[in-house]
């Protein structure tokens, strides 16, 4: 950590460097390589000219609206620390929510098989491996840039329980399968919704945000090809907008998936959807069930 004379000090620059407090924090800590408590401890001390210039570099393009994980490269998920660039969607809390619905449908200490459809950089795939050492898991992007991210994260981590597939969804798996879950986190943003113009998802992929006119396109293809990739009372969890919860139930019933839940985020959002592929006995009677209602 270099501190010489300076005519600022680190409370002078976060000061000066026009962002809300916790960006600023955030980016001079990156630019010093210390933890943002250290920047309380130390806040009248000077700071070195190159550190001023890096800094007030980051806030620029903070200002005119690079997302923050960008610019220091890092983003924290489920407790964990990912590397992230532009090629792959960052990473965010309402996504710990399909997380934590794949774990409730993977029990501890079990050698189950999960698929991460879209996998960008490898949150949902890293996450999952993390907290059930004994499952493997496959995550899947038709990024190359975005499967080097995610490589590059499990390597960093140290986690030999997840395995890479360039694919277009479901197109490269061959007999990879069945599984035990198939989670995704698809695009699902429609493509005339003017919040693609607005902040951070300005500088975000586009093909890992636009989803078609109706945002269901790829929620569609990943729904719809779950059923003949699931192990009988397999589960899938996948999320999807705001507004998308009636209309993924009734994509999830149409493929013939049993027991479709809506789970909320922290912040209240119908954001989730878990669903079941129903054994043959369960599918049977259900089929006789219908069969009997429409002869009534």
């Amino acid at each position: 950590m270099r501190v010489v004379h300076s005519t600022l000090t680190v409370r002078q620059a976060l000061t000066q460097a026009g962002l809300v407090p916790i960006d600023a924090q955030v980016l001079l800590a990156h630019v010093l390589r210390v933890g943002r408590a250290w920047l309380v401890a130390h806040a009248t001390d000077a700071l070195a000219p190159c550190d001023v210039e890096a800094f007030f570099a980051l806030a620029r393009r903070r200002r005119d609206g690079e997302p923050v994980a960008y610019l220091i490269a890092t983003r924290e998920f489920f407790g964990l620390s990912f590397a992230v660039d532009r090629s792959v969607l960052i990473p965010r809390p309402e996504t710990e929510t399909l997380v934590e619905c794949a774990l409730r449908a993977l029990p501890p200490e079990r050698p189950l098989r999960v698929l991460d459809l879209g996998t960008g950089s490898g949150a949902i795939a890293l996450a999952i491996a993390h907290e059930r050492p004994h499952v493997e898991v496959i995550g899947v992007d038709a990024s190359d840039a975005a499967l080097a991210v995610a490589i590059r994260n499990a390597q960093r981590m140290k986690l030999a329980n997840v395995r890479w597939l360039q694919s277009e969804w479901y197109e490269g798996l061959d007999g990879s399968g069945p599984f035990d879950l198939i989670a995704s986190n698809p695009p699902y943003v429609a493509d005339s919704d003017p919040h693609l113009a607005e902040g951070d998802l300005r500088f975000e992929p586009a093909g890992a945000l636009r989803a078609g006119p109706d945002g269901l396109t790829e929620l569609r293809t990943v729904v719809a090809g779950a059923p003949a990739r699931l192990v009988a009372g397999g589960t899938l969890v996948v999320e999807h907008g705001f507004d998308q919860a009636e209309a993924v139930r009734a994509l999830v019933a149409a493929a013939g998936l049993a027991e479709p839940r809506i789970v909320r985020d922290l912040a209240g959002i119908p954001r989730v959807c878990v669903a079941i592929k129903p054994s043959s006995s369960q599918a049977q009677r259900k089929s006789h069930l219908d069969s009997t209602l429409l002869n009534t």
